[in-house]
């Protein structure tokens, strides 16, 4: 080989070696997309946002088929929708004694129950039959109750009324009559499941939300946290009221605004309070909890929402929980929250 030959092969290789740098620099700098995954559940919808694991490629149809699977057993346990699920088979029972359940079913009436002691009973898992009384449950009626039916369910109703058992899992009636209704709480409790679910499956962040109650984990591939906003609590349109940042936190948010029914000119808020009977009349709108557990943070906005404004600061102050209120005035809605100031996003 010449020496003009020679050069002029150093050069292809050269040249080679920069074209097969420039693909692998390419294909190093391609970014990580994001894999959405949603589907309906619990009468509302689930939105998934997640972001794979370095090198790992995703199989979204595989993913949400479990997550389908996971969200259907837990509607088997714990929807009172469901004829024959875990909660409506309890509810039919009569039985005083030990009813054996599963293990998720005893660990989300447990977690009700001690959220229930905690706030003097203002959160009840056996509130049920006043909030199907007032037109809430699946046997509707447009019809407010008397006072007469009011204080005859209140009978069959209060949580000192159940007992729960961890191991081996069982709930127990005081009264043949006592049913529950998780329906407070187990949004929550599925938000948390999917969460570990899907933090099994090679992803470095994610963020799910259920019905509006959501469990952010990580941060985005670009180092962004998790943006999501707080809704005005407002019944003639949907706008936000303030947008917040998350990492490693579930929150959940409770209103009068969007379950309601009217009658006769007034609002009725889908909130019983257990202690009346009766729809909540304060004027607190709307309360968003953060907390390590989305279902904790369901169970205590719930709560919140029925002891009020001022109850409802004291029960913050007293639990040390993190809060957004909105409520209420002449002038349209206040808020006050004791969020750190980094969780807000700016304007």
């Amino acid at each position: 080989m010449n020496k003009s030959s020679l050069l002029n092969f150093k050069s292809v290789l050269a040249m080679t070696a920069v074209a097969l740098l420039a693909l692998q620099l390419s294909a190093c700098s391609k970014p990580v997309e994001a894999v959405k995954i949603s589907g309906p559940t619990m009468g509302t919808s689930y939105n998934i946002t997640l972001f794979p694991a370095k090198g790992v490629e995703l199989d979204s149809q595989s993913m949400q088929k479990s997550i389908d699977e996971s969200l259907k057993a837990i509607n088997q346990q714990m929807s009172t929708w469901i004829k024959d699920s875990e909660i409506s088979l309890f509810n039919q029972s009569q039985s005083t004694d030990w009813y054996p359940v599963s293990a998720e079913f005893a660990e989300v009436t447990a977690a009700a129950q001690e959220i229930s002691k905690k706030s003097g009973g203002a959160f009840d898992v056996t509130v049920g039959p006043l909030i199907r009384m007032w037109g809430f449950g699946k046997d509707f009626t447009n019809n407010n109750p008397d006072q007469a039916s009011i204080d005859e369910a209140k009978q069959n109703i209060g949580y000192q009324k159940l007992d729960v058992r961890l191991s081996p899992p069982a709930l127990r009636k005081q009264i043949p009559q006592l049913q529950i209704n998780l329906s407070a709480i187990a949004k929550g409790y599925a938000v948390d499941a999917i969460a570990e679910l899907v933090a099994g499956m090679n992803v470095s962040s994610y963020l799910v939300e259920i019905g509006g109650e959501i469990r952010a984990n990580g941060v985005k591939v670009n180092g962004d946290l998790w943006r999501i906003a707080i809704e005005k609590p407002s019944t003639k349109e949907r706008s936000i009221q303030q947008g917040i940042l998350l990492k490693d936190t579930g929150v959940a948010t409770s209103g009068d605004y969007r379950n309601y029914v009217e009658r006769d000119g007034k609002r009725y808020s889908h909130t019983i309070d257990p202690s009346t009977g009766k729809p909540i009349t304060h004027q607190l709108a709307s309360i968003t909890i953060m907390n390590d557990s989305a279902m904790i943070a369901d169970g205590f906005a719930t709560a919140i929402m029925v002891l009020g404004e001022d109850k409802g600061k004291a029960f913050i102050a007293e639990n040390q929980l993190k809060a957004y209120m909105i409520t209420r005035d002449k002038d349209g809605f206040s808020t006050w929250n004791n969020f750190p100031d980094e969780t807000f996003i700016k304007p």
